[in-house]
């Protein structure tokens, strides 16, 4: 028996399988990226299954998600790429987490983090090839460069990887991919001729991961592909299956009589008597409210329509004037794999954005806390608990788009 009105069951055969559908297409390792508490599905349980499927690395944006996944017992490498001026890039030094750095002053801060504690600090570095946003800038790289090599010669740094993040990663063919990849080889050479060459060099999200191997390098990085979403959807689903099904069940069945409003400011009035269900999602659990009346709901094996505006914790179906023998209690999918059991096509993440003019990373990482996740598959050790709280200082976590 639950507590929690909707329910987020994450299939983790389906993070596997996408996973080998990522290292199959890419011919190269994967770092499963697990920021924003693993695309909503749950970063620790994700991050199990996903080593346990042939994951080398795991990435996350910012040093506080790494340090969660070192305390609830993930002792895989992790890289971590976004970072405030304050940091906390000793307690990143102590739990061994791959700094990765974007300026030759956060290299001085991890620098000066490592000396302090008296560690040698795991570091990439991050190089702007193009994107514009974060990554060491271009007339910064001679520094960088020059501090970096210093650094490994004096023993308080060592460097892991070179990194850069794509611009165009779903246009496959546009150029820009390819200058931005001769720019990362060029910046490896620099690094390489200073003595200090990397391990591993990745640039590669998931679209490039599917459709450009010669991109790969020694790994890729992917996101939203690894939670069963095409990066590219006009090229198909390249085989991945999406991982999560958000659930709840109808609480109230209720006629509707013609004219009646339903909902705030009873934006919607029933054309005709008709029978209306209540669903207990809302905006608060990451139902987006600019889709009211424009969402449908899969109940037994129908899709039934939202009708009013989408609440904080609720929203109304229209059940139609029989009711469509939709029972309280019956289960109510609001997205979920295109193919229920049944044979119906239940809505998807992919339809909630195409309504909204967004994309599917926005909707399954806006499913927040509230919502209880549940866990299917994956091996024997990967338990669906919570991630340990971190004993350091707040850090904001940033988005930063890998997917």
């Amino acid at each position: 028996m639950t507590t929690a009105n909707l329910i987020a069951t994450i299939d983790l055969d389906a993070i596997a399988h996408n996973v080998g559908v990522l290292r199959e297409r890419s011919g190269a390792g994967v770092i499963a990226v697990v920021k924003a508490d693993g695309y909503g599905h749950g970063a620790l349980p994700v991050a199990r299954a996903a080593l346990a499927a042939g994951a080398q690395a795991l990435g996350t944006a910012s040093i506080r998600e790494a340090r969660e996944l070192r305390a609830g017992g993930i002792d895989a490498h992790i890289t971590a790429w976004l970072h405030r001026p304050d940091s906390d890039f000793a307690g990143a030094v102590a739990d061994g987490i791959d700094i990765a750095v974007s300026s030759p002053r956060q290299l001085a801060a991890v620098v000066d983090a490592a000396r302090a504690t008296g560690t040698r600090a795991v570091v990439s570095v991050k190089v702007d090839t193009g994107l514009g946003r974060s990554g060491v800038a271009r007339e910064e790289w001679e520094q960088a460069a020059s501090d970096l090599a210093r650094a490994v010669a004096d023993g308080a740094v060592e460097l892991h990887g070179v990194m850069c993040h794509l611009a165009f990663g779903d246009e496959p063919d546009h150029p820009h991919n390819d200058l931005q990849a001769q720019r990362l080889d060029a910046a490896v050479t620099d690094l390489t001729r200073l003595g200090a060459p990397p391990a591993v060099v990745h640039m590669s999200n998931s679209p490039a991961a599917l459709t450009r191997p010669d991109l790969s390098r020694d790994l890729v990085r992917p996101g939203i592909a690894m939670y069963g979403y095409s990066p590219i959807p006009a090229m198909g689903d390249f085989g991945l299956i999406p991982a999560m099904t958000l659930e709840s069940q109808v609480t109230t069945v209720k006629r509707a009589d013609a004219g009646q409003g339903v909902s705030y400011n009873h934006t919607w009035h029933a054309a005709a008597d008709t029978v209306i269900g209540v669903v207990p999602a809302g905006y608060a659990d990451g139902v987006p409210r600019s889709l009211s009346g424009r969402l449908q709901v899969h109940i037994g094996d129908r899709l039934y329509p939202n009708v009013g505006r989408i609440c904080m914790d609720q929203l109304v179906v229209d059940l139609g004037p029989d009711g469509g023998g939709v029972r309280e209690g019956d289960r109510a999918v609001l997205f979920g794999p295109a193919s229920a059991a049944d044979g119906a096509r239940v809505p998807t993440a992919t339809d909630w954005a195409d309504e909204l003019g967004t994309i599917d990373y926005e909707i399954v990482s806006r499913i927040g806390s509230r919502p209880e996740r549940r866990y299917t598959g994956g091996p024997a050790h990967v338990q669906p608990d919570r991630v340990a709280a971190v004993p350091a200082q707040t850090e904001h976590t940033q988005g930063d788009s890998n997917g």
